[in-house]
């Protein structure tokens, strides 16, 4: 990195120097560098303009001791984006920094060649990302967020596990004398998770990168003040937009769930409502089987037999020849946590999905089931003659 003013140059790593020296020796002040993207961009570029022109172009002057002797007094120079030009540079570098992570986030979301053992169980997992999440939140208790909203992702489980293998506790931070005690303290203490306000777990968190000068905290208290400001109790302005749902083999959309199932039923030989019946599918099964179908058909796969196509159109040709719309694998190859991912974004047909729970406790109302009441009349008597009273007169007793 570069001094905007002198040769000097800095290693990235060495950046507060850098500002302490620009200060000290040109007296220069850097507002919110925190906030700045690429500070390293940022520099060469600001270096560039003021060697075009005087840095009093730009920048506000802050004269120190105004009322003393003018021996005494000091000028230093404030860069902020205040100065339009500033801050169009700052929202262009956020921008560029935006678009490098969500593409790193994209790739590591369909990566499948994810391999790392849990850090817990040493359990080795491979595959895509989220199966190792998952593991680790179902068998573990130790929750992260959904895997999508993370990004470089293998640095951030190299840092949790770093303070693992130091002996830390992932929330509280403190150094126990052996893993077995602090094993025991964050499961305990329920500190099997991250500390939210260590800033040090920002990094992977698609979140903190989406507004410029915003982390996540900004983010969920700003949207905490527009529920406090809006006093407006009038829901008429509320108009509700029908879903628009995409069948799951071709791109038919329908705006009801009952039009999309008939035709899926009718075109597509795949009857939703039945496989639902007959297998006793609940709500995430459902999702589950919809995502499987999803997944195989983006990738040209057919779901029934699973072998692949060159082509879309060549996939659909064999399920239409084969009868294959209708046809499940076994129920181990799509009832995985994996399928809980949407394949694509706003997929409207998961949000039209109903729970065959509800459907069921509505047959078990009118069903004539015996109610057995408790006999409550030797009550007392029970109460003399638990287990825990005896344990409790017996510590009493000293026994």
């Amino acid at each position: 990195m570069l001094c905007l003013f002198c040769e000097l140059v800095y290693h990235e790593e060495q950046k507060n120097d850098l500002l302490k020296h620009m200060v000290l020796q040109h007296k220069l002040v850097i507002a919110d560098v925190k906030l700045i993207a690429d500070f390293k961009r940022y520099c060469f570029y600001w270096k560039k303009r003021f060697a075009e022109q005087p840095v009093t172009n730009f920048c506000s002057v802050i004269r120190t001791n105004s009322e003393a002797p003018s021996d005494q007094q000091e000028d230093y120079f404030l860069l902020c984006d205040v100065l339009p030009e500033d801050r169009i540079l700052r929202e262009q570098l956020q921008q560029e920094r935006l678009k490098v992570i969500l593409e790193q986030q994209q790739r590591e979301r369909c990566d499948t060649w994810f391999q790392r053992p849990c850090m817990f169980c040493s359990e080795e997992f491979t595959g895509n990302r989220s199966i190792l999440f998952n593991h680790m939140n179902t068998e573990h208790s130790f929750n992260v967020g959904l895997p999508d909203n993370i990004v470089y992702c293998n640095e951030f489980l190299d840092a949790l596990q770093k303070k693992l293998d130091n002996l830390q506790c992932l929330y509280c931070e403190k150094t126990f004398r052996d893993k077995n005690t602090l094993k025991d303290h964050m499961r305990k203490k329920q500190h099997r998770r991250i500390n939210a306000k260590n800033h040090e777990y920002d990094k992977f968190y698609i979140i903190n990168y989406l507004e410029l000068g915003k982390t996540w905290e900004d983010v969920q208290s700003e949207d905490d003040r527009d529920l406090v400001d809006n006093n407006e109790e009038d829901w008429s302005g509320w108009d509700e937009h029908p879903i628009s749902a995409v069948c799951l083999f071709c791109e038919k959309q329908a705006d009801a769930t009952e039009k999309l199932l008939e035709h899926m039923k009718d075109n597509h030989h795949f009857d939703l409502l039945k496989i639902k019946s007959h297998l006793g599918l609940k709500f995430y099964q459902q999702v589950k089987l919809v995502n499987f179908i999803r997944r195989q058909i983006h990738q040209c796969r057919c779901h029934g037999c699973q072998e692949t196509f060159p082509s879309k159109s060549e996939l659909v040709k064999h399920m239409e020849e084969n009868r294959h719309q209708g046809l499940l694998p076994e129920r181990s190859l799509w009832d995985q946590p994996q399928y809980y991912f949407p394949t694509y974004e706003n997929d409207s047909l998961l949000c039209t999905l109903s729970d065959s729970e509800g459907e069921i406790a509505e047959e078990v109302e009118h069903d004539d089931i015996p109610v057995i009441p408790e006999d409550l009349s030797g009550l007392e008597e029970l109460r003399q003659t638990s287990v825990l009273n005896q344990l409790l007169r017996d510590k009493a007793l000293g026994r």
